[in-house]
């Protein structure tokens, strides 16, 4: 999972040090969706201890039978870095190689307006 790409191929920066958004696709293998969730609970579990982390919320779609997505806020770029080159995160990509089906996909998305902004 340390190999990551963007929709746009940029960077999150939003150059004004606000929040930071992200949704990441992950694809699963074949059938081996319900694996890679249970997997990545020691995602959410490493995201509770980190304090610039607002959300990250794993998510499937009934539609997607091989992939999950996370929503994730972070407090801000420095947020956002720290989570993604933190040494546990590092560690789950490793982990899931026998489960993942590809790179994930990250949107990144700038927070306007909303309930818990």
């Amino acid at each position: 999972m340390t190999d990551i790409t963007t929709s746009t191929g940029d960077s999150a920066d939003d150059g004004g040090g606000g929040k930071v958004a992200v949704l990441a696709r992950i694809p699963a293998q074949p059938g081996k969706r319900d694996e890679l969730v249970a997997a990545l609970q020691a995602a959410i579990d490493n995201a509770n201890s980190e304090d610039g982390t607002l959300l990250y919320i794993l998510h499937t779609d009934p539609k997607d039978p091989d992939a999950v997505l996370f929503y994730e806020l972070y407090a801000d770029q420095d947020a956002f870095t720290a989570h993604g080159t933190s040494d546990a995160f590092k560690a789950l990509g490793a982990s899931l190689r026998n489960l993942a089906g590809g790179r994930p996909e990250l949107t990144m998305l700038t927070p306007v307006i909303g309930k818990g902004m």
